[in-house]
């Protein structure tokens, strides 16, 4: 069985819920892109102005010294020694003298801040893009929490896939860890994905969901509500998710789950006093 070809998702574990699916059936709300496409994504996204500021605050360790200053009660973040050691562990599956592959599907898709030699719209299948863990800090705290995307187990996705040069997979990685696995709500994870030229192993950073701020089987509008109203440090949930919709708009990609939040979002704000 090719899992490359849409619908072929038999097998997978867990299977995303009604409102956060991926589905062929219904008509796009904008031209899809298809998997065959040779137009250049970088025609499609323009360059984001944080890129340079984003990777030195990664590479100086400003972020990461701010979030631990600002981390709430109880959340513990990650040490260097701890984060180094999460990457070696996750790289022992890959040969250095390969190009690393690394999925994104979130913010990695607007502002990447790594240096890939090449960006291609990929998909992979039996994980679906949701937001699914809940944010006390960066863009959310313990008194207005907010919603954070994620990989969830069951459907397909669609994202945007970054190629990494083999002498350069090392430092790029690293400040990868440094801003997707602070907190142990994510987990590293190799996954197959399909592009127009061919299936490639890469890299992703899924769900935990044995983590205490996954919110996997929450109602719809208890999302909507965390979206709405979280803020934090690092600016609002809400503008972290009109962000992605830009961005997939922009790359022509279809996310029906992420199309029902977004109707569940309005009609929140038509109906709040």
């Amino acid at each position: 069985m090719d899992l490359c070809k849409p619908g072929n998702n038999r097998g997978q574990r867990g299977r995303a819920p009604r409102y956060f699916t991926n589905c062929k059936r219904e008509l796009p709300a904008w031209p899809s892109i298809g998997l065959n496409t040779r137009r250049r994504v970088t025609s499609m996204l323009p360059p984001h102005p944080e890129h340079e500021s984003m990777r030195r605050r990664l590479a100086d360790g400003v972020l990461l010294a701010s979030l631990r200053a600002d981390a709430p009660p109880g959340v513990r973040v990650r040490t260097d020694a701890e984060l180094d050691q999460s990457l070696a562990d996750a790289l022992r599956h890959h040969d250095p003298a390969e190009d690393l592959y690394v999925f994104g599907y979130g913010s990695l898709m607007w502002n990447p801040a790594i240096d890939a030699v090449h960006m291609s719209v990929a998909r992979v299948q039996g994980w679906h893009r949701r937001f699914c863990l809940r944010m006390i800090f960066g863009r959310g705290t313990v008194a207005e929490p907010g919603a954070m995307l994620a990989l969830d187990r069951g459907g397909a996705c669609h994202g945007l896939l970054f190629r990494i040069e083999a002498a350069k997979v090392l430092p790029e990685a690293r400040l990868l860890w440094r801003r997707e696995m602070l907190a142990g709500s994510y987990e590293a994870r190799w996954i197959r994905a399909c592009t127009d030229a061919a299936p490639v192993r890469a890299l992703t950073f899924v769900a935990s969901r044995h983590h205490e701020r996954y919110i996997g089987a929450q109602p719809i509008e208890h999302v909507v509500r965390l979206i709405r109203t979280g803020q934090g440090p690092l600016g609002t949930s809400r503008a972290y998710f009109e962000s992605m919709l830009q961005t997939l708009e922009g790359l022509r990609i279809r996310d029906l789950g992420m199309e029902r939040l977004r109707r569940a979002i309005l009609l929140a704000d038509r109906d709040a006093p």
